[in-house]
């Protein structure tokens, strides 16, 4: 970054707050739209599988919306720090700002808001995604914010994940998200598959799948975990470092597969021990249509007994 007739390196465009990214939005419309479709189709399902449908189908919606919707979040790990530090190159001005990483699974969010936020006859308020998924170049994001001049402290922590740094974090951080990544989508297949086999007359092969489900999930989040604590130097502002924390992405994942796995034993234990009344629940609408039968054949019976 240089400068010319005195004229400081400055970030020319304002920026809008992140709040979803563009995928999470398509993905939430597309399961609102399944979720829709139930609710139209419920007053026409009669009895006890009213019930039996509406859990399982609000269960299962929540299990495969968390399942995909977390590939593309940025607070799997998070951290903020309030400091003093200087705004500009060859600036000697300072400012009073909130610095805050939002890591996913794809890249990092770095957010820089200033407290408070109009400072130095400027808005104090950014929010800058690198990218390190496969595919995509974390040091062309880390040099195209180079050339538009983004504040320093922001620059000073992208760099700290950048390719080439001593703190060798970036291919923790990428091939951990990778994998993570990979066992997500794994389970969202098995999610769909044990959603067919609940189905079908098979539905205790469902509750074996539900379990692929929970422990891909996991995996998932063991294989993020990994990076935690890997990195041989701190993201410092004067005295203080900045720490991060598990966001809420992943507690969400870790509760989503949990739930998996409640779920799988559950219906496995139940199928042991009470596997008539199972069966029941997982057939109620065969259970209503069997007692109209009886009713029917009770009341042609009793017809025919009085006739006689």
């Amino acid at each position: 970054m240089t400068f010319y007739d005195g004229v400081f390196p400055f970030y020319p465009h304002e920026r809008k707050k992140w709040v979803f990214s563009t995928e999470i939005i398509i993905v939430i419309i597309v399961f609102l739209v399944f979720a829709l479709a139930f609710i139209v189709i419920i007053p026409g399902i009669r009895g006890k599988a009213r019930l039996s449908w509406t859990c399982r189908v609000i269960i299962s919606l929540f299990i495969g919306v968390v399942t995909v919707v977390v590939n593309f979040t940025s607070d799997w790990e998070v951290g903020s720090i309030n400091a003093v530090t200087t705004y500009k190159s060859f600036s000697n001005d300072v400012v009073n700002a909130e610095i805050g990483i939002h890591i996913g699974l794809n890249g990092v969010n770095i957010t820089l808001k200033g407290v408070p936020i109009h400072q130095m006859s400027e808005t104090i308020d950014y929010n800058e995604q690198f990218l390190w998924s496969f595919g995509s170049n974390f040091n062309e994001y880390y040099n195209d914010g180079l050339r538009r001049g983004l504040p320093n402290p922001i620059l000073y922590v992208a760099e700290k994940f950048s390719q080439y740094n001593a703190c060798g974090i970036f291919n923790q951080y990428r091939i951990s998200g990778h994998y993570a990544t990979a066992c997500m989508w794994v389970a969202f297949c098995s999610w769909i598959i044990c959603n067919i086999l609940f189905s079908t007359s098979v539905f205790i092969y469902g509750a074996y799948m539900i379990l692929v489900t929970g422990a891909f999930i996991l995996f998932s989040l063991i294989s993020f975990s990994t990076v935690r604590n890997v990195s041989f130097c701190n993201i410092q502002f004067g005295s203080e470092p900045l720490k991060t924390t598990f966001g809420g992405s992943f507690w969400l994942s870790l509760a989503t597969g949990l739930l998996c796995l409640v779920i799988g034993i559950a219906l496995i234990v139940l199928n042991w021990c009470i596997p008539e009344k199972l069966k029941l629940f997982f057939n109620s609408v065969e259970e209503d249509e069997e007692d109209s039968t009886l009713k029917v054949y009770h009341c042609h019976d009793n017809l025919a007994f009085g006739h006689v």
